[in-house]
């Protein structure tokens, strides 16, 4: 690995650290992005998420004045990460010491042990995401011989006026996770609506994956079980429209976590339904703006439902990649 400049040390974070580790990371982000994409209290949550190990799985680098400076998380969650995820961020008036390149060095090394948990022939990659218009981190990732794979947007829909009414399916029943809590049904059907998105893996094997997602919402405060929209076609869920109260601190803006439909229910209006219905109960709630995050080449066509229910594009991000170890690639890719 490369060498940090003299006086600067680095050290896992432990719990205590959270909250100045949650600084460094959204001061970054507003950078990247303009916006606060967490806050504390998220940041709490995901670092007591099952299988998280804080100590095992973070870097933070300290300047000679002790003052944290830069920050480095792996997460590598599931039966079989083939494809972990790095987050790193350097503040600033650190940029340009060497600090950006030292981190991926740390993260590539963090990410080489999921391979022992991923089978024998699978393929590993480490995926890192920025903002494409943040030039410092795209000419460190581009000098570091990163690969740009894939890029995904985030769109935004003004709630101005109120939402077309959807159109349902004769066949379909609207009901929410308030009167339907059955988490791990809901998942199996969310699985299988993303089985042909790009990236996707099977995941019907990872049983801690339920587990996650159950502490993730017995941690929100404000999680709402009515904002999980669910298409029943009698006793089977046909789609599912997942959805969180705010962006970050963001209160003005609902988004759309989720929104899935299963292979024998699509092509037919249901997608837009789904969306309509979510808008309809952010706009009646009293909210501005409703977003959601999507592939830009996405394989199933939902930018195209995106864009015909009035959203547009309002940040782009691109997926970079560094290959850990050859093999077949088991995630979807076409």
């Amino acid at each position: 690995m490369s060498q940090l400049k003299a006086g600067y040390t680095t050290r896992p974070a432990n719990k205590e650290d959270i909250e100045a580790l949650f600084d460094v990371f959204m001061e970054y982000w507003q950078a990247l992005t303009g916006v606060m994409k967490f806050t504390l209290d998220d940041f709490h949550t995901i670092f007591s998420t099952p299988g998280i190990e804080i100590e095992a799985s973070t870097l933070l680098v300290f300047s000679p004045d002790k003052d944290i400076v830069a920050s480095g998380l792996v997460i590598d969650l599931g039966s079989m990460p083939v494809h972990p995820n790095f987050y790193g961020c350097v503040r600033k008036d650190y940029e340009g010491q060497g600090i950006g390149s030292y981190l991926l060095q740390w993260g590539e090394a963090r990410a080489r042990q999921a391979i022992d948990r991923c089978p024998e022939n699978a393929r590993v990659s480490m995926y890192i995401q920025t903002s494409q218009t943040h030039q410092p981190t795209i000419d460190l990732f581009e000098k570091s011989g990163l690969t740009p794979i894939r890029y995904s947007w985030f769109m935004i829909k003004d709630l101005n006026d109120a939402p077309p009414s959807p159109v349902w399916l004769d066949s379909i029943q609207l009901t929410s996770f308030k009167e339907y809590p059955h988490l791990e049904t809901i998942l199996r059907a969310a699985d299988e609506a993303f089985e042909d998105h790009w990236g996707h893996v099977d995941r019907s094997g990872d049983k801690e994956r339920h587990e996650r997602f159950k502490h993730s919402i017995e941690n929100d405060e404000e999680f709402d079980p009515s904002l999980w929209h669910l298409a029943m076609a009698g006793d089977e869920i046909a789609g599912v429209a997942l959805c969180k109260p705010r962006l970050g601190p963001d209160r003005e803006t609902g988004v759309v976590d989720l929104l899935g439909v299963r292979r024998p229910w699509r092509r037919q209006g249901l997608g837009l339904a789904l969306l309509n219905h979510a808008f309809g109960g952010f706009f009646q709630r009293g909210y501005k703006r409703a977003g959601l995050s999507v592939d830009s080449q996405n394989l199933s066509g939902a930018t195209r439902l995106y864009e015909k229910a009035g959203m547009q594009v309002a940040r782009e991000f691109v997926v970079y990649e560094k290959e850990l170890r050859s093999g077949e690639e088991i995630s979807k890719q076409a």
